[in-house]
């Protein structure tokens, strides 16, 4: 069984964590409304952004359980991009990804994170701006 599990984490291309396997968990196109930027109009009136987030886990699933606290709960970093969005205006989308990140941090199960925010209604002729970073434990 060993050797399946060393297979499954090559071929997934994933660096694994120290001493364990990691898996990724994404949330792709979580749209809210939020206060975000630093025009006037901005400040004034809410705005749709869209929140994607890739984060790498510590992968404890057995691989055989089918129970939710066998695996890390998408759940959490959900309910950690809306209550950050939530939280207050940001003027700068950077801001607001670096609060995101450090939330979905705070869970011991998360290793990294990547957050791509993106602002849908800015420009005609976009389909969107935004930004992404990518953050790592301490």
């Amino acid at each position: 069984m060993g050797m399946r599990h060393d297979m499954a984490d090559k071929s997934s291309g994933l660096d694994t964590p120290a001493g364990g396997a990691a898996r990724r968990v994404f949330v792709e196109g979580y749209e809210l409304i939020g206060s975000v930027g630093v025009y006037e109009h901005e400040r004034r009136y809410e705005q749709r952004i869209v929140v994607s987030l890739e984060l790498e886990v510590r992968d404890s699933y057995d691989g055989v359980s089918d129970e939710l606290d066998g695996v890390y709960d998408y759940d959490h970093a959900i309910a950690a991009v809306r209550s950050t969005v939530e939280s207050r205006h940001f003027n700068l989308l950077e801001t607001l990804a670096e609060r995101i990140a450090e939330a979905c941090l705070a869970s011991a199960d998360v290793v990294t994170v990547k957050v791509r925010i993106a602002k849908p209604d800015v420009l005609i002729a976009c389909r969107a701006v935004g930004i992404e970073i990518f953050r790592g434990r301490r």
